[in-house]
Order: structure tokens, then C-alpha cells, then sequence
């Protein structure tokens, strides 16, 4: 892995606050709800979250097209900045697609208020150069099931106000 450069540099807005974003990357019940690419899960009881400098995440995710494929994914939480900042590494292993190997990757994600009520995202990823394409589709895919998530959640609060 190059340490100066990441493979991936990924900037999304969101039309969600950024409070509600930071939580759908660190409450399990909100990741469960949008990790992965299309057609993949995370089983809720598969999911345990230590979320602060030195702690962790740990979840497996589940192809409902393979369902023999399970990736565990556990990461190391180097620093974290409530609603701010996720920065760490994250260790993938399992029974992976073949072709694939177990691997690391370093990540930084930052969040940052935008006009209106919205939040940009920005994501370095720093891994194995070969898994720079699935990696930024699975992204893709995932921002996707994110957007419906965070409509969701909005339009839950806004039936709880009212």
C-alpha cells in the first residue's frame, strides 16, 4: 500500500444532516440498514461496535446470491471524532470471492456540514491496488442503499415530531 497516496479519494453530498450520517456509520442498527454492495447484508447479531480512538467494529457481511460467502470485516478504530471523523484500519478476511485474498485497508472518513441541512463525505482509502475498481463500485452501491437509509430515518423523526 503507497502511504502518501490513497487509492480511493471519494467525495459524496448527502441531503441528511450530518449527525444522522456519522450515526449510519457507527450504530449497528443503522449500518446493518446500508453496508455493502447491492444484494448483500449484515446480519444484526453479527455486529459489535466500540466506537472511539482505540476501539473497534466488527461485522460479517452475507451475498444473497453466494450465501456461502461470508467477509468478516473488523476494524481498528485509530481515531474517531464524534460527528467529525472515522479514521482506522480495517482487516477483511473470511470466506472471500474467489480470486481474493484476506487484506487490510487504512480508510479516513470525514464528515462536514454543506448548505441546507446536508452533509459531504469524504473517503481516502489506501489498499491493495487490484481492489481500487470493486472497491469504489462497492461504494457506489452501498452510497445507493445509504441514500434510501437516511430518507428513512429523516422521515421517521419528522412522524415522531409531528
Amino acid at each position: 500500500m503507497d502511504a502518501e497516496m490513497p487509492q480511493l479519494d471519494i467525495s459524496r453530498v448527502f441531503d441528511a444532516p450530518r449527525a444522522l450520517v456519522f450515526r449510519a456509520f457507527t450504530e449497528p442498527d443503522h449500518l446493518a440498514t446500508w453496508w455493502g454492495p447491492r444484494g448483500n447484508s449484515l446480519p444484526r447479531g453479527d455486529i459489535e461496535f466500540d466506537v472511539r480512538p482505540g476501539g473497534f467494529q466488527r461485522w460479517t457481511e452475507v451475498a444473497a446470491a453466494e450465501p456461502d460467502l461470508r467477509v468478516h470485516v473488523y476494524i481498528d478504530l485509530t481515531d474517531v471524532a464524534d460527528g467529525d471523523l472515522l479514521e482506522g484500519v480495517m482487516h477483511v478476511s473470511g470466506q472471500l470471492q474467489e480470486g481474493l485474498e484476506p487484506f487490510e485497508t487504512r480508510f479516513r472518513i470525514e464528515f462536514h456540514d454543506e448548505p441546507d441541512g446536508r452533509t459531504r463525505l469524504e473517503i481516502r482509502q489506501w489498499l491493495p491496488a487490484h481492489l481500487a475498481g470493486p472497491s469504489s463500485q462497492g461504494w457506489l452501491e452501498a452510497f445507493e442503499k445509504l441514500d434510501a437509509t437516511l430518507l428513512n430515518a429523516q422521515a421517521a423523526t419528522a412522524d415522531v415530531e409531528v
